[in-house]
């Protein structure tokens, strides 16, 4: 694997020149910017720059879009322009729904992918549906972090002829080059919902298959503004908790707090954000998650604000590459649980340099011996050198200082182009550990390497890595240490000449591993296939044979996968998953079981603004020698969703944990005019089968309100 690891480095002195998608487009500039309200009826769209020609991309390369696609263009000093004209011969199955902002993806939709610096390094996906709802994220390093929210408005409206949509991205939401012409670089898509299908403008090429980054069209802007950005966000929320004690409900919490946050644009390719006292405050619990026989601990995603801005330039080359691997992410900012303030640089300092840094103090719950709390101190700092296309290299450090105590993470990660389907991802990390002063520190490391293909006929990707005993990463969320892998996987994709099926997808993948510390080997191989039907249907079936080593024993953990997921008409969607796994019983004397897995989702719209969510998770335990069942666990969650306009909803969402015989409810007003403008309304409750008997909490056939709480938050954006 070092061998490798050489390899890799030296193919960086190959790379060539940035590359491109056919002549720049010209923007039109306007004295006279359009109205951002779905009609397209101002006189500047009727000088503005246009494109047509959308190629389908999934779940095939080349072929013409069923419905016509054209895109206009505009800019003026301060703002970019995009319009859309989609047209439906047959409008009234176009699926678009009147919903909260980023909860579009089962809509149609169209999107423009935006690389604002024409670099191949990253870009911001702005998607909009027919009625003008938005989602946006960025995309880098080969991972999408639909986390993020941009500032930036959009119109839609459909006729008898299809759809319209129309967009402004000011420039102050975006980070941009200081030269003159400003060069960006961009990619239209189209989804067309109900036939399962997306296109684009300029065509994939099949070759590269989902290499967006290296297939976007060059974009020229003249004479626009470069701004200093400067914008403040104050924040006001109150939280008031009840608890039952004794018998009766007490007040547990009563926390008014102010916080400010604020941007400075040092330029329009960096910027400098900096909070005091953050408001880190969640609008909706987390959902529900089966917490029992765990062998590690469940991932939680980031949710707050100041750290999901700039969130894609910590991503780090082959983590994360598929559903095994153990490394998630070197920074899980979740990590800083109560900080008290914050400093983040993101951007650019170079044509070809990006930086990234963060600091965070983080109160800690254990006290000194004055009694007030200990302060845990996160240094992140990351940088990313832009090659041809879209290679890199990379170097990341992240640090947990903590009185005497301390976990430095430091290494080298990139990724190289080395064919128009083909790229090479790796990293290096080494860890250096001091969890008690009265010991000597501990070094660990990570190597990894990936060899990965991606083209219209076939997918595959070969890699390994290894991971020692001692690497710990206390910023980040790793799963498994001590281990060394090889994976293999090869996935052919057939395009059977049927009225039914689209698409069918054989996947074989096998994964050897080392576990180092019991010198011991095991297994996980697969053999899956995806049949994609004509339409919004398809299922996926999965034979695997695996094994797992815990505790020094060697477990069946194989078994037989099975997923379908399908959308019926404009207002029903669904999916259902059954898993039957070998499984071990993680605990001190582990023993063979096997367990049942079932997930069901659907999403019902009885009209465009009333949504209703339901999903069921159950899962249970057998010991395979007695064949008795230890456990059964279930997830019963229903969210109700009342949107009166893309500003204000009214959502009630109830959870029942049959386990627990835990009921959880929580409603909530929200209005968000942009993101940071927003006002939220919440009330939530938790509901146990127990009573007080005047001695202590006993089990009870009816439920009681163990806790409740109420919830207000308001905050205000304003740019300067």
């Amino acid at each position: 694997m070092k061998g490798i690891f050489l390899m890799m480095l030296m193919a960086i002195t190959a790379l060539s020149s940035m590359g491109q998608v056919g002549e720049a487009l010209r923007p039109v500039k306007t004295d006279n910017p359009p109205d951002i309200d779905g009609v397209l009826d101002d006189e500047a769209w009727t000088t503005a720059t246009s494109v047509t020609g959308f190629k389908t991309f999934s779940p095939d390369f080349g072929l013409d879009m069923s419905q016509r696609t054209v895109v206009y263009m505009l800019y003026d000093n301060e703002n970019i322009y995009f319009a859309f004209e989609c047209f439906d011969n047959e409008p009234e199955k176009i699926k678009a729904s009147v919903n909260s902002r980023n909860n579009i993806t089962a809509d149609d939709w169209i999107c423009v992918n935006l690389d604002s610096f024409n670099d191949h390094q990253s870009l911001y996906a702005f998607y909009v549906n027919p009625h003008g709802i938005q989602m946006d994220s960025r995309f880098s390093a080969g991972q999408e972090d639909a986390s993020v929210d941009f500032v930036w408005y959009s119109a839609g409206l459909l006729d008898k002829d299809g759809y319209r949509i129309e967009m402004q991205i000011p420039l102050k939401s975006i980070r941009f080059s200081t030269k003159e012409p400003v060069e960006m670089s961009v990619f239209f898509e189209r989804k067309i919902s109900r036939q399962n299908i997306q296109g684009s403008y300029p065509a994939m090429d099949p070759s590269r298959g989902m290499a967006f980054l290296t297939q976007m069209k060059p974009m020229i802007y003249e004479g626009v503004r470069h701004y200093k950005l400067f914008e403040v966000l104050p924040a006001f929320t109150y939280t008031a908790r009840n608890t039952h004690v004794e018998g009766e409900m007490q007040s547990y919490e009563r926390t008014p707090d102010l916080s400010l946050t604020a941007k400075y644009g040092i330029t329009s390719q960096l910027i400098l954000d900096g909070t005091i006292n953050p408001d880190f405050s969640q609008i909706e619990s987390d959902a529900g998650q089966v917490d029992v026989n765990l062998r590690y601990d469940l991932f939680f995603a980031e949710k707050r604000p100041f750290f999901l801005e700039g969130h894609d330039n910590f991503i780090v080359a082959a983590t994360k590459s598929d559903e095994h691997d153990p490394v998630n992410t070197l920074i899980h900012t979740r990590k800083i649980a109560n900080p008290i303030g914050g400093l983040k640089l993101t951007g650019k300092v170079s044509e070809r340099l990006t930086l990234a840094a963060l600091y965070s103090p983080d109160r800690v719950g254990n006290s000194n011996n004055n009694g007030t709390d200990k302060i845990a101190h996160y240094p992140v700092l990351r940088m990313k050198y832009s090659l041809s296309e879209d290679s890199y290299i990379g170097a990341i450090y992240t640090g947990r200082e903590m009185d005497s105590t301390f976990n430095r993470v430091a290494g080298l990660d990139g990724q190289i182009r080395v064919g128009s389907g083909t790229r090479i991802m790796y990293n290096a990390v080494l860890t250096n550990s001091l969890s008690d002063p009265t010991e000597e520190a501990y070094i660990g490391y990570m190597l990894s390497a990936e060899f990965a293909h991606d083209s219209r006929n076939i997918t595959y990707s070969f890699g390994g890595k290894s991971i020692s005993e001692d690497f710990n990463v206390e910023t980040g969320f790793i799963r498994r240490r001590g281990i060394n892998y090889f994976k293999g996987l090869v996935k052919p994709k057939l395009y059977p000449k049927t009225d039914k099926i689209q698409r069918v997808d054989i996947e074989l993948f096998s994964k050897q591993t080392r576990d180092i510390e019991y010198n011991m080997w095991e297994t996980l191989d697969h053999l899956a296939a995806w049949i994609f039907f004509k339409g919004s249907t398809y299922i996926k079936v999965k034979a695997e044979y695996s094994n797992e080593v815990f505790m020094g024993e060697r477990f069946n953990t194989g078994g037989f996968h099975g997923l379908i997921s399908s959308q019926i008409g404009t207002k029903l969607s669904g999916a259902a998953l059954y898993q039957r796994l070998g499984s071990p019983r993680y605990t001190a004397n582990p023993y063979q079981g096997y367990t049942n897995r079932f997930l069901f989702m659907t999403n019902y719209k009885p009209s465009s603004k009333f949504h209703i969510d339901l999903s069921y998770t159950y899962s249970d335990f057998y010991d395979s020698a007695s064949g008795d069942q230890e456990y059964n666990y279930s997830i019963l969650r229903g969210k109700l969703t009342y949107q009166m306009n893309k500003y204000f909803f009214i959502r009630a969402i109830s959870e029942y944990n049959g386990y627990y015989e835990t009921v959880l409810t929580d409603f909530l007003a929200s209005f968000t005019y942009i993101p940071g403008t927003v006002v939220y309304l919440g009330y939530g409750s938790v509901y146990e089968r127990t009573i007080w008997d005047g001695n202590i909490y006993v089990y009870d056939k009816d439920f009681l309100e163990t806790t409740r709480g109420f919830f207000f938050k308001a905050s205000y954006l304003h740019r300067f």
